[in-house]
């Protein structure tokens, strides 16, 4: 049981040293190991659940990418057509994308790089970080990798693999350039979240002006903004909701796209067909020289969305999007090419409106309506997959602290976030009605797509090696493939930049500061705060009583660290004279998983003897886990320290009692703090000193009967919780330190604007943490101070 746990710190004075951890209890055995770890694997779902999850994955992850056909082929001859034989080619580019990309590199090679169902950078970043020692924050510990949901797989020192380990942490530059490798894909991911509703919503409210040509395109726009409002006013019914609402219009979109490609197929041109054959893509880039690769561009919008479908794992199984994609999606898609590329061999004139001039007249209006709510989800779908990169982003320490709700009680993945979504509309709104043009949206769209699939492309070339441990060709065959294809579409669209693809690029640059600088300060801060701690020697040249008034009551004190007692805590004892009876340091710590589950939350250990009454007590959280309200996150650490209580009695009445006398407990006692003036570097507590002075607490110099073991560890259990009870009902305040984070001086100009400013800035605008850990007002503490670092 994770709350037997006891802890010990760590001495070494390395920098960013952590704590050291030591169970003191039984390892479980192998049988019941194996059945906690098949408990967070992925269900098998029933065939009908499956059904059923597949098609609510319609409304949330596909959305973007069904939407394509709106704009792919304006945006690739957005100067139109000037032969006939560039229709095929563009399709066949259009079809061996969708072939290459989506469904063989995500939906077959990229979702299977899952982290226990969550999807993203961050969740490929956290894989990673478990199988290598890449995380810049230094809070974690080996004792952490026993959790039965830190899974990963052992390699041969010898191998490739292990190479690749050593080389990736040898130096501190070689993973901050990984951190921001990935920060960048987390910003371009934000950018799509920002692009995909502008260009869907305005493409669809587009279709107005064929049929009313004289209608003002500023009406269009306001069209467009009312639409997007009511999206994003939506977001906190949750995914589910949104899903079983979305769900029925994207089958019905895919449904229609897919017969109405069909029917044009037939009635216009079936010689479209041809362009299944890859050598028309030779013959297009051949032909089209400069402007046919520049095209490329707008062809790459086809896959749109594919990025979103990798985030969006944490909302739905691997297994029912595969069959979302593979029997409807790709075969819809298509065939709504084709048919569009028909219609053009026919009427190259009408590239501009290619998608709506495609439709038959009498179900015009039906498809718009249909293609308005299509555009409604897709926008959804990247929202969505903005929120779990986020949440993702803020347990790993990478993101400002915002409010994270959980939307469903069934699906942990599904969340929202109110701060990011009001952003994202206004954001999204400005660009709309900013732009106004599709084309230039669909040109920084593409900019942002392209940059997250190269991040994704490389880092999975480590996922592969690290997690997987493929050969080395293999590896190399995957990522070659994949380079070639996005690095082709990424030169295509570095033209664009001036016509509308700067805006990604801007928006990424400004949430890669805001990411980094959280994550700098957040690092050094910690860093200060490990060095700055207050030493065992000291607490206990302060005496039981602290060398203060010890009042009635249990004192919460929330720090980062997990090892020693915080700065906050002298601080707070040099300026007050009093303190609480019972003292708990509580560090809330979250670990590159993606959940840890309940009876392996907390870790609890004592500080000092007994009769000083000072508990530490870690509660860990992987990237998925909500930390749950005060009243239920206190109830649950109290537990916890009852029942270490309990068996730290226990393990004590197992130790040779015989040794053991009332003539040598002086001498015992001066044994126990010696070792404990040594910060207790030994890998176990001694249990000798936990003993003894149980034994000085409970018997008195005048009393003439010496009491057994037994009877002196029982009376000192019952003794130590009734005591705690009583404190818990004389109240429980939290005390927080508040903070402030100064660049030392002498230190250089970025530095300085990093931490003084902008540091600064994000911690004043972000929530407290007494938000994130919902502490009642009426019971809460700050302590003020000043780190400089």
């Amino acid at each position: 049981m994770a709350s037997g746990v006891e802890m010990e710190e760590d001495g070494t004075e390395n920098k960013g040293s952590m704590w050291v951890l030591e169970q003191k209890l039984d390892q479980p055995m192998d049988e019941e190991a194996g059945r906690l770890k098949n408990m967070y694997r992925e269900k098998k779902f029933s065939a009908l659940l499956l059904l059923r999850l597949s098609f609510q994955s319609l409304g949330v992850v596909y959305g973007d990418l069904g939407t394509s056909p709106l704009y792919v082929f304006y945006n690739t001859f957005p100067h139109g057509i000037s032969d006939p034989e560039d229709i095929i080619g563009a399709l066949s580019l259009i079809i061996y994308s969708l072939t290459l990309i989506p469904l063989l590199k995500y939906v077959f090679i990229v979702c299977k790089a899952n982290d226990n169902g969550q999807g993203g950078t961050f969740a490929l970043y956290s894989l990673l970080c478990r199988h290598a020692k890449i995380k810049t924050l230094p809070n974690q510990h080996r004792t952490d990798e026993e959790l039965t949901t830190y899974s990963r797989r052992k390699f041969h020192e010898l191998s490739f693999a292990a190479k690749t380990k050593r080389w990736l942490e040898k130096f501190a530059s070689r993973k901050n350039a990984l951190l921001i490798l990935v920060l960048v894909g987390t910003c371009m991911l934000i950018g799509d979240g920002i692009l995909t509703p502008a260009i869907s919503v305005l493409s669809a409210a587009g279709g107005i002006k064929v049929d009313h040509p004289k209608m003002s395109n500023d009406i269009v726009v306001v069209v467009a903004v009312v639409i997007l409002i009511g999206v994003f006013s939506m977001q906190h019914y949750g995914t589910d909701k949104v899903g079983w609402l979305f769900a029925p219009i994207v089958l019905l979109w895919f449904l229609l796209i897919g017969g109405i490609g069909i029917f044009n197929v037939w009635k216009y041109d079936s010689s479209v067909l041809k362009a299944f054959s890859p050598v028309y893509i030779y013959r297009y880039l051949r032909r089209g020289g400069k402007g046919g690769w520049i095209s490329l561009g707008g062809i790459m919008l086809s896959i749109t969305g594919t990025e979103a479908l990798f985030a969006d794992l944490a909302h739905f199984p691997v297994s029912a999007i595969r069959l979302a994609f593979t029997v409807v999606v790709f075969p819809c898609l298509l065939s709504a090419y084709s048919g569009q590329a028909a219609y053009l061999m026919k009427n190259q004139d009408h590239v501009i409106d290619a998608f709506y001039r495609s439709i038959p007249d009498a179900i015009y209006w039906p498809v718009f309506v249909v293609a308005t709510l299509a555009a409604i989800v897709a926008s959804q779908a990247t929202i969505s997959a903005t929120f779990s990169i986020i949440k993702q982003a803020l347990a790993l320490g990478c993101f400002p602290r915002v409010k994270v709700v959980h939307t469903s009680k069934k699906f942990l993945g599904q969340i929202y976030s109110p701060d990011i979504n009001w952003i994202l509309m206004i954001l999204c709104i400005a660009v709309t009605a900013g732009f106004k043009n599709q084309s230039q949206i669909g040109n920084a769209y593409g900019t942002a797509v392209v940059i997250v699939m190269l991040v994704t492309t490389l880092l999975m070339t480590l996922v592969m090696l690290l997690v997987w441990h493929c050969h080395w060709i293999i590896v190399l065959i995957f990522t070659t493939f994949s380079l070639l294809v996005e690095c082709t579409y990424f030169s295509a669209v570095l033209f664009k930049i001036n016509q509308g693809g700067w805006v990604p690029l801007v928006i990424a640059a400004a949430c890669l500061v805001i990411m980094y600088v959280w994550h700098y300060g957040t690092v050094k801060r910690y860093e200060f705060e490990m060095h700055s701690k207050v030493s065992m020697a000291w607490i206990l040249g302060l005496g039981p009583s602290l060398g203060l008034v010890r009042v009635p009551g249990v004192g919460l004190i929330y720090t980062e660290l997990a090892s020693g007692v915080p700065h906050i805590f002298s601080h707070f004892i040099t300026n007050l004279p009093a303190i609480h009876s019972v003292v708990v340091f509580v560090c809330v710590k979250y670990l590159p998983v993606y959940t840890v589950p309940e009876d392996e939350r907390f870790l609890v250990k004592r500080i000092g003897p007994k009769n000083f009454h000072m508990f530490r007590c870690v509660a860990r959280y992987g990237y998925k886990d909500l930390h749950k309200k005060d009243d239920e996150f206190e109830k649950k650490l109290f537990d916890n320290l009852f029942v270490y209580i309990r068996l730290e009695s226990m393990m004590e009445e197992c130790s040779d009692s015989d040794e053991y006398s009332l003539c040598g407990g002086h001498q015992k006692t001066e044994q126990s703090t010696d070792l404990l003036l040594r910060e207790n570097n030994a890998n176990s507590v001694d249990p000798t000193a936990s003993s003894v002075e149980s034994i000085i607490q409970v018997i008195s110099p005048n009393h003439s009967t010496v009491m057994s073991s037994d009877q002196i560890s029982s009376q000192t259990e019952i003794d130590e919780q009734e005591f705690l009870t009583k404190c818990m009902d004389a109240g429980v305040v939290h005390i927080l330190g508040n903070t402030v984070v100064r660049a030392r001086r002498g230190s250089n100009i970025c530095k300085r604007v990093a931490i003084n400013y902008i540091y600064a800035f994000l911690r004043k605008i972000c929530r407290e943490n007494s938000v994130i850990f919902n502490l009642p007002h009426e019971s809460l503490l700050n302590v003020g101070q000043i780190f400089s670092v």
